[in-house]
């Protein structure tokens, strides 16, 4: 397993600074998300070949490889002209990654409303599924032009909810090119928080052949809610989630979530002991 961390959870700083934590950090890869990280261009027109060149040369110089390119954009928005524009950043990001040497963008699954907001019943509706699965083709289309793997994010709060609603996406998209990033934590529902080491389990067993990444964060419980935190401090079990990953998913890049700059090298030693343990 290598254990990297998202850009924008560390110092910020110039991106030679942020680069050089990184790696004095113990970490080896980030997930990058172009909108969450102050100092670097964002928007669709701003992604040159050239500003891929630009950092392509200095995160090889700092030696940390890009795991993934972000871009969490809804692919369920209700509003045509904006679904078009959604569309085309995803297009820009994929020849982006190409350009950049990253394999992959990920992305999560949406909601069918314009804010983006958490309604359980539209969101699991059919006919949310069948509208995100119609304008997903055409950005797979597009990942299979570019060469790169867009990567889904099953969450409990979105339209690919669970395990079985994302192996029915894969199916019926049917390309090599789409793929999951497994995020344990974010497939599990508060209101089942119970059945969390099930719903683990299913996720690995349905979805495993196409996981491409993981992401690590732990969560604490408050009134009723999971409040997201850094691994080693909350109430989350790793332990078949690092077999899963050293047994089936060799040198797989797995990217911390939800640490400071003060938090981040005590999660990282968290994952690194259990890996240990292991072996």
């Amino acid at each position: 397993m290598q254990i990297g961390i998202r850009l924008h959870d560390t110092k910020e700083c110039p991106i030679e600074e942020r680069l050089r934590i990184v790696r004095e950090q113990g970490f080896c890869c980030t997930h990058i998300a172009l909108a969450k990280t102050a100092g670097l261009p964002k928007e669709t027109e701003n992604l040159t070949p050239g500003y891929a060149m630009y950092l392509k040369h200095i995160f090889e110089k700092a030696g940390v490889d890009i795991a993934v390119l972000g871009n969490y954009q809804n692919l369920a928005h209700p509003d045509e002209k904006k679904l078009r524009s959604i569309q085309e950043r995803y297009f820009a990001h994929l020849t982006f990654a190409s350009l950049l040497g990253c394999g992959m963008v990920g992305t999560e699954t949406g909601a069918p409303n314009a804010d983006y907001h958490y309604d359980k019943e539209a969101n699991r509706s059919r006919e949310a599924l069948e509208t995100f699965i119609r304008n997903l083709r055409p950005v797979v289309e597009c990942a299979e032009r570019s060469g790169v793997i867009l990567a889904i994010e099953p969450v409990y709060k979105h339209i690919v909810w669970n395990p079985k609603r994302a192996r029915e996406v894969l199916d019926r998209i049917a390309s090599p090119n789409l793929q999951i990033i497994f995020d344990p934590v974010n497939l599990i529902d508060p209101e089942c928080i119970e059945a969390r080491d099930e719903v683990i389990t299913e996720a690995m067993e349905l979805l495993g052949p196409e996981i491409a990444m993981i992401h690590l964060k732990d969560y604490v419980m408050e009134n009723g809610e999971m409040k997201a935190v850094g691994c080693g401090y909350g109430e989350m079990d790793y332990r078949g989630i690092v077999r899963f990953a050293e047994e089936r998913k060799p040198f797989v890049q797995a990217t911390l979530e939800n640490t400071t700059p003060e938090t981040a090298i005590h999660s990282r030693e968290v994952i690194e002991a259990l890996v240990n343990e292991k072996d």
